[in-house]
């Protein structure tokens, strides 16, 4: 009898085909997360669970589920467990890193050019009839990327990725980590360390790359965006909670920076209805990794991490290798 494993939303046929010579699956094929009851309900009798950044698993989850022996993310952010209970209860936990940084990298580009040249605006300008004919000095002015000092907080593989595509348009580009990385690198992505300080001052395009943690809760709030330039352009493209959202918008508002891009936000779906009225932020719906080769190589990741682990082997993306087994 194969194990039993569930895998809590819907995925491509190919991850579920490649699933299932290994074990028996109990699959949510709608896009729609499991309420935390039937969650917990359907994980009783399961020893895996491929899981999305939507499904919690805490200690309330666990309590439910005495054979579980790993659970396996489809992201590279983690938010959603809670590694102490988990690692607590003996289970593994994976998530799937490196497979989504080009792409992500891809999506941060593509909100600071729409930010940066104002094109969501000047779309839907034309879209509602309201170009009359084109004008020079005050045709819909953004500002140069080229040429821009770029900034980035959070320098690690997608920072990295975000940070070498500077060199095409000539940017000087700026980063703040909590540790520096090795000259090589620095010097593949032509950049150079400064205090967070100097990042917030610097800055024309200033990048966010942190994961969330109670550390980072709130990292850019009303104090640091103070020390923006006016005409500088912030690009959340990591996670909701980085940034005070609150006072973003206020910040938006009072244009005390010119714009920002955002894929990410506090309480999402539910975001802040002020920005709705902002023309000043680009928003997209959280769709950093989102093309078909990265997410589908995002969950196969998932999957070997799980078909890894319950063969008794090391997963290839623990990231509570204090476990056993880990």
């Amino acid at each position: 009898m194969k194990p039993k494993i569930l895998v809590t939303r819907s995925v491509f046929p190919e991850v579920i085909e490649h699933l299932s010579q290994h074990f028996e699956i109990d699959y949510n094929d709608q896009d729609v997360a499991l309420p935390a009851d039937e969650l917990a309900a359907r994980l009783s009798d399961k020893v895996g669970a491929i899981t999305m950044l939507s499904d919690r698993i805490d200690e309330a989850a666990l309590r439910s589920a005495p054979n579980l022996k790993a659970v396996c993310n489809v992201a590279v952010g983690h938010n959603n467990f809670d590694l102490a209970a988990i690692s607590a209860a003996g289970v593994m936990a994976t998530n799937t890193p490196g497979v989504l940084n080009d792409t992500t990298a891809d999506t941060a580009w593509a909100l600071l050019l729409a930010s940066g040249r104002r094109i969501v605006g000047a779309d839907k300008w034309v879209r509602d009839g309201q170009w009359q004919g084109w004008k020079f000095h005050d045709d819909w002015r953004g500002h140069d990327i080229h040429h821009a000092t770029l900034g980035i907080l959070g320098m690690g593989r997608i920072g990295q990725a975000v940070a070498r595509r500077a060199a095409g348009f000539e940017m000087r580009v700026i980063y703040h980590n909590r540790s520096r990385l090795a000259p090589e690198q620095e010097q593949a992505c032509q950049a150079t360390l400064v205090s967070k300080e100097e990042l917030l001052r610097e800055s024309d395009f200033l990048v966010l790359l942190l994961p969330y943690s109670p550390a980072t809760h709130h990292v850019i709030g009303a104090a640091e965006i103070a020390q923006m330039k006016p005409t500088a352009h912030l690009i959340n493209i990591a996670r909701g909670g980085i940034v005070d959202d609150g006072a973003l918008i206020e910040a938006l508002q009072n244009k005390t920076i010119a714009g920002a891009g955002l894929d990410v936000f506090e309480n999402e779906p539910a975001l802040d209805a002020r920005y709705f009225a902002l023309d000043n932020v680009v928003l997209t719906p959280h769709i950093g990794s989102s093309t078909r080769a990265t997410r589908l190589a995002m969950a196969m990741l998932a999957a070997d991490n799980l078909i890894a682990a319950l063969a008794g082997r090391r997963p290839p993306n623990l990231v509570n290798p204090e476990v056993a087994g880990g």
